[in-house]
């Protein structure tokens, strides 16, 4: 069994930093490509960052410049520096991880989501 746990999210004021870190746990071989999400009120889950295992990284254009994604393959690890911190930041953010178990087939896992909320 595999579960991806984010941690790191509160509330901060317009043009702070947060770190928002994820967790995968459980029976893993491998872990490939990571992502983050976030979902503000009343909107779609949106795409924020990815990384690949290989730490190629790619970004939302209106994060670009201000997050930054970063792993760490030997913890399973995930982490998204946030700086410059804009009101429309705020939102559920999530991550999901392509998992590759010890035994069966690889699956994308979804963790339950952290709150992040910027204040004016």
């Amino acid at each position: 069994q595999v579960q991806l746990v984010e941690s790191g999210g509160g509330l901060v004021q317009a043009g702070g930093s947060l770190r928002l870190s994820c967790a995968a746990s459980g029976s893993i071989f491998s872990v490939n490509a990571m992502n983050w999400y976030r979902q503000a009120p009343g909107n779609q889950r949106e795409w924020v960052a990815s990384i690949t295992s290989s730490r190629r990284t790619n970004y939302a254009d209106s994060v670009k410049g201000r997050f930054t994604v970063s792993r760490d393959n030997a913890k399973n690890m995930m982490y998204l520096q946030m700086n410059s911190l804009k009101v429309e930041d705020t939102a559920i953010y999530y991550c999901n991880a392509n998992v590759v178990p010890l035994s069966g087939m690889q699956y994308i896992h979804w963790g339950q989501g952290t709150q992040v909320t910027v204040s004016s």
